[in-house]
């Protein structure tokens, strides 16, 4: 799997990418709850919306908005199995193991810990 701090950079490159802002809203959230329980809840969700082999509506599963571990996602290209193969190298067509599901997990809370 990729360094984060690298792949973070990367990201950065990209005007997509880079345009991800968290609302208002989602910054309460984060802030009320705090990293740990965020980072529960985007374990939750990759585990059963990424991490399949063949995820349900594969490329639109991942909403714009509602939840800022949704905003993490298409920020840091966790939002689908293309872009995870794209940006982390990480095939599609099979299930993630638990090891990358933490590294996605983990990018995400690196992403949103910038916050």
């Amino acid at each position: 799997m990729r360094v984060i701090a690298e792949v973070l950079e990367e990201l950065g490159r990209s005007d997509f990418r880079r345009k991800q802002k968290l609302s208002d809203q989602d910054l309460t959230y984060l802030h009320d709850r705090g990293i740990d329980a965020v980072r529960k809840h985007a374990d939750d969700l990759i585990s059963k919306r990424l991490a399949p082999a063949q995820p349900k509506n594969d490329g639109k599963q991942t909403p714009w908005r509602g939840h800022p571990v949704f905003t993490a996602q298409h920020a840091t290209a966790t939002c689908c199995r293309g872009c995870l193969a794209k940006w982390h190298r990480i095939e599609k067509g099979r299930e993630l193991t638990r090891p990358e599901i933490d590294y996605v997990v983990d990018v995400i809370s690196a992403w949103l810990s910038r916050f």
